[in-house]
């Protein structure tokens, strides 16, 4: 069990920063708020970075005093940061990626085909076809590590705008003149349905039907539910503010779950519920005179210029077909 944090008096958190507080700063004590924020424990992050408990908290302390400001908070339900542990995380994630990049570039001088690849993805990429796509990779260029950031479409794009990642594949196009955008994938999103509801036998259900009944909601900036948005835009009639909203979930595995617990159907890639088709667990039906043309899409700011592993990774990417 993680033992409580003693923090200074929190009039110490007020006090004024020091001009060169942040001198003192060190690449652990980062790579200890980092640990902490990906664990969500004093004790996972300790194992993390192969150190005891209290040397990590010793960590946290001696950055928050650096910084002047509480950084963690405890609650019942784990570790959060404030507002300022979410501004430092960030700009430790950022040099901890540029610590990584300057040993790959003094070590392999930018000749080898070796190296990390930092992805952004959002949420059905990230789950049910990146991994299917690496697995080949691996077998190809196994000297060539990914490391994957999911959130959604929204999120990703920010992610690859601010530079915390490479390369990005998202779920619905941007017209940012900062990115390159390049389609990769066909989509399909279906009706999801419980195996044995009314409509599991039908081929098509119309939007009127759906918005009378109890529906589950991807969370704003889903690629799903914007191109279902711009669905029924297009064919006028109801739209996502009529329907029946049970809940709104914030991934596509917590949509299924939702669903097989009877708390309504929804609208899915195919691609997020073949195991439960194949399983029998729940039904796809189309849309009727809905039709959603949706797409994957990878991003790159136009800034970017890409190293040789970067080449070979995209040249694989996009011939892989699903």
């Amino acid at each position: 069990m993680a033992l409580p944090v003693a923090y200074p008096p929190r009039l110490w958190y007020g006090r004024a920063m020091r001009q060169d507080a942040f001198r003192n700063i060190t690449l652990h004590q980062l790579e200890a708020l980092i640990r902490l924020a990906e664990t969500g424990s004093f004790t996972r992050a300790a194992e993390r970075m192969a150190l005891s408990q209290p040397t990590l908290t010793k960590h946290i302390r001696n950055l928050e005093e650096e910084v002047g400001a509480r950084l963690v908070d405890r609650t019942g339900r784990g570790i959060s940061l404030t507002p300022e542990g979410r501004v430092l995380h960030d700009y430790a994630r950022r040099i901890a990626r540029l610590r990584e990049e300057a040993r790959e570039k003094i070590a392999n001088l930018a000749a080898y085909e070796s190296g990390h690849i930092f992805l952004a993805a959002s949420t059905i990429p990230a789950t049910y076809i990146v991994p299917r796509f690496l697995g080949l990779l691996k077998k190809s260029d196994p000297e060539i590590r990914v490391h994957i950031q999911t959130g959604d479409s929204e999120e990703t794009i920010q992610t690859i705008l601010g530079d915390h990642a490479e390369l990005g594949i998202v779920g619905k196009r941007s017209a940012d003149r900062r990115l390159n955008v390049e389609a990769l994938w066909q989509d399909r999103p279906v009706l999801v349905l419980p195996a044995g509801h009314p409509w599991a036998k039908r081929d098509a259900v119309s939007p009127e039907e759906i918005a009378g009944a109890p529906f589950v909601l991807r969370e704003r900036g889903s690629g799903t539910r914007s191109a279902l948005e711009e669905c029924l835009a297009k064919r006028g009639g109801p739209t996502l503010a009529s329907f029946n909203i049970t809940c709104e979930m914030g991934s596509s595995e917590a949509v299924k779950e939702a669903v097989l617990a009877g708390l309504g159907v929804s609208v899915l890639s195919v691609h997020a519920i073949e195991r439960e088709l194949a399983q029998g667990l729940l039904a796809a039906v189309a849309l009727q005179d809905c039709p959603i043309d949706r797409r994957f899409y990878l991003i790159t700011r136009t800034q970017f210029r890409p190293q040789k592993r970067h080449r070979r990774f995209l040249a694989r990417i996009r011939t892989f077909s699903l």
